[in-house]
């Protein structure tokens, strides 16, 4: 019905009549800015060399648009579009040129079709001599991952590390790459535990140090026991592979 009253107004005229949609997108879309989007489609692809990675988040407001084909295959296109433009940064790809419009043309003009909030929320990039993807079904949480060697040995291995990342969310690759804040904050989380206890003051920093000791086994990667292996950590399932074989980098989106 909006196409044919817009076709109507505009005297059938197709191109007049399609930028009175699209100026009707961005009206719905300016309406709609102050709602909440929290559902969606994240997807994550590599280059086809395997050097590059992009993970990205298209949000909306509802579940059931989220699963329709039209939103899914756009924001297929979006990602197609990150890696043919080698886009680095989420306003780049806003800007990028995606099916005749940019990509945040594309996204006005879905919102005012849907009539609902749609944003792309979130974008990243790695690049290293592997990167491997995973998807999570569903396309509520995806992963990439980046490896310092190539090899079909060294994809599956980043295929069941990237489903690690997922499955347990680390904070870090290891305990050396943990945010210096996150490590005050559990340091003084476990003093105030122990202080709670009953402990005597002087034992409260040996303590804290040691909860720390375990919220690094099991919140940093290369320390996390394997999911699939749990007699194993991470950094020994990759060791056995290769003695050299390291994860230069990894990113993780996820709704909610």
């Amino acid at each position: 019905m909006d196409c044919k009253n817009a076709l109507v107004e505009a005297d059938g005229d197709f191109v007049k009549a399609t930028d009175l949609l699209r100026k009707q997108g961005q009206k719905i879309a300016a309406k709609r800015g102050a709602r909440e989007a929290n559902e969606g489609y994240i997807i994550a692809k590599t280059s086809e060399d395997g050097t590059k990675g992009i993970i990205l988040t298209l949000n909306c407001e509802t579940d059931f648009v989220a699963r329709t084909e039209d939103f899914q295959g756009y924001a297929n296109t979006i990602a197609n579009t990150a890696l043919a433009n080698e886009v680095e940064s989420i306003d780049g790809l806003k800007a990028a040129q995606a099916n005749g419009s940019t990509v945040e043309e594309g996204i006005t003009a879905m919102s005012g079709t849907i009539g609902e909030k749609i944003e792309l929320a979130q974008y990243e990039v790695i690049e290293s001599e592997l990167v491997v993807a995973y998807n999570h079904p569903g396309n509520r949480l995806a992963t990439i991952i980046g490896l310092n060697k190539v090899g079909e040995s060294i994809v599956e291995v980043g295929k069941n590390v990237s489903m690690q990342i997922a499955a347990m969310n680390p904070v870090a690759i290891d305990k050396e790459d943990v945010d210096q804040g996150i490590i005050d904050r559990e340091i003084e989380i476990g003093k105030e535990q122990a202080r709670e206890s009953g402990k005597p003051a002087e034992m409260l920093e040996k303590i804290a140090m040691g909860k720390l000791g375990k919220y690094f086994k099991e919140n940093t990667l290369l320390n996390q026991a394997y999911v699939r292996d749990n007699k194993k950590t991470i950094r020994q399932y990759l060791e056995e592979t290769d003695s050299d074989l390291k994860v230069t980098s990894y990113n993780r989106l996820e709704l909610g």
